[in-house]
């Protein structure tokens, strides 16, 4: 439980953050006059900014507070995973699509991943297809409302649902007027926020290394020997070097494929800027990247991992964690205070990027295909785009209170699996549509098909299999195995599978064509 200073601390900290996030909504709705400023916005941003505003993005709450979550509860087989693996996968990834998709995207004036997508292989129908399929990133919103909520229930002693009905009110209301416009902005102050409080969480357990690294482990082997080995055999995601190594450095390369992320770039008025961008967003991103090692930290304070008998979730170690931390004389707290933002600021830099992604994809390529015989004006359009968010708002308000109430292991699991089943989807189209220039449309699009296909059966329809008619699957049986899997599997089996199935097409039909 937060002390009386911690709670009245919070509570000045969020009206002070309150106040200027809506001070930049307002500048930025004035300035908003179409669907095209809300998405990409009208004003010349720096690359610093736009560098600060991805890495913030890109970076989540799921960093700051869900991850270090699952490396508190397996170990160093989980900072292996989580902060290192995946780190050179999607860093690796940024750097090499980021160039060619701005370019590209600059050209044909693209809001959307979807848009970009329908554009580049001149089909409407695939531009629908992505469209829908950008609701799988609705799980994300998700997780993202409930990290926020777990850290701001502990912080201020006030019970998870009034904090997460205020939260969702509070958000999705200004997002609703603020866009690109105000959000390169908001985004800019948080990541600044994050970098020194990623700093703070990564030197709050300096103690442990007092003695040296190898005392560092000899504590954590003494609570468990399965949190000092590279791969841990009892944990349901970092079980072997496949899990760790294979299917986490698939996963980072197709991550950058999401809207909130790989669009960013087209914030960018000048092709010359995009090497400042790539700079600033890859330094700041390793950073962030790192702040899972507290998880080990948070271990360390709760070897058990309990508070007073009460068994902390997966979701809450973090939250527990800072607050014990950050407890004590003023200046513990005011940096514990800092701390609290900086966990707020994560979560709510990615949220307004996919709330604003995801309303303006399925605004522009959904609502305005199927109904845009009904919307007149422009002003028209901006409209159904907050009807969309507020219905956006509904949706993972209810399944949030879900996830609070009855999780599975944790959020991040959900988040997961509806996240890496879009970019899964979303690889083939976007590597294409960069570096192949004569590619048909059947060569994405089935590899699109095949990726959501394989992804769903190995993470639902495969378990049935084993579980109801015992069948086997080799080696990989053991990963279809329980109630809690790892939907990196499925994924890294869906970009493997599809990227196959789309270079066989691709150059079946080339030769076809030439001969």
């Amino acid at each position: 439980m937060a002390s009386a200073s911690q709670v009245v601390g919070t509570w000045i900290l969020v009206l002070l953050y309150v106040s200027a996030i809506l001070y930049f909504v307002i500048r930025g709705a004035l300035k908003t006059k179409s669907l095209s400023d809300y998405a990409i916005g009208t004003m010349n941003f720096s690359p610093v900014s736009v560098g600060l505003s991805l890495a913030a993005s890109m970076t989540s709450a799921a960093t700051f507070v869900i991850n270090p979550g699952f490396i508190a509860n397996y170990g160093i087989s989980g900072f292996i995973s989580f902060g290192i693996i995946f780190p050179i996968g999607s860093i690796a990834s940024l750097i090499i699509l980021t160039k060619s998709f701005q370019k590209y995207g600059q050209t044909i004036k693209a809001l959307t991943l979807a848009q970009w997508i329908g554009q580049r292989y001149k089909s409407k129908g695939y531009a629908l297809l992505m469209a829908f399929l950008s609701l799988l990133l609705i799980t994300f919103i998700v997780l993202i409302i409930v990290a926020i909520t777990k850290v701001l229930s502990k912080a201020l002693n006030v019970d998870e649902i009034l904090i997460l009905v205020s939260l969702i009110v509070f958000v999705f209301g200004y997002m609703m007027f603020g866009g690109a416009n105000s959000m390169v902005y908001t985004n800019t102050i948080q990541a600044a926020i994050m970098i020194v409080v990623a700093v703070i969480l990564l030197t709050s357990g300096y103690q442990h290394f007092s003695d040296g690294i190898a005392s560092l482990f000899d504590k954590l082997r003494n609570i468990d020997p399965n949190l000092v080995t590279a791969t841990n055999a009892e944990s349901p995601l970092f079980r072997d070097f496949f899990e760790i190594i294979f299917c986490q450095l698939v996963v980072g390369i197709a991550v950058v494929c999401q809207p909130h992320i790989i669009t960013k770039s087209l914030l960018l008025k000048s092709e010359k800027d995009v090497n400042k961008f790539l700079t600033v967003s890859v330094i700041v991103e390793i950073l962030f990247f790192l702040v899972v090692f507290a998880g080990i930290y948070a271990r360390l304070t709760f070897p058990d991992l309990s508070v007073d008998g009460t068994p902390l979730k997966n979701d809450g170690i973090i939250p527990a964690y800072v607050i014990k931390t950050f407890a004590g004389g003023f200046a513990a707290v005011a940096v514990g205070l800092l701390v609290v933002l900086g966990l707020i600021s994560a979560g709510m830099s990615t949220l307004e990027g996919l709330i604003q992604s995801v309303s303006t994809t399925i605004t522009s390529d959904i609502i305005k295909p199927l109904f845009g015989d009904k919307i007149k004006s422009e002003k028209g359009l901006i409209n159904g785009n907050r009807l969309t968010i507020a219905a956006i708002a509904v949706i993972a308000g209810f399944i949030s209170y879900d996830q609070i109430l009855n999780p599975k292991l944790s959020v991040g699991l959900l988040a997961q699996n509806g996240v890496y089943a879009f970019f899964s989807a979303a690889f083939i189209p976007i590597l294409f549509g960069i570096f192949i220039k004569d590619v048909k449309i059947i060569a994405p699009l089935t590899a699109t098909i095949t990726a959501i296909a394989t992804h769903f059966s190995v993470y639902y329809f495969l378990p049935f299999l084993v579980a109801e008619f015992g069948i086997e699957f080799g080696f990989f049986t053991k990963y279809l195995e329980g109630t809690v899997r790892n939907p990196a599997i499925a994924s890294a089996s869906a970009i493997v599978l599809s990227t196959v199935v789309g270079l066989v097409i691709h150059y079946l039909t080339k030769n076809k064509v030439q001969n």
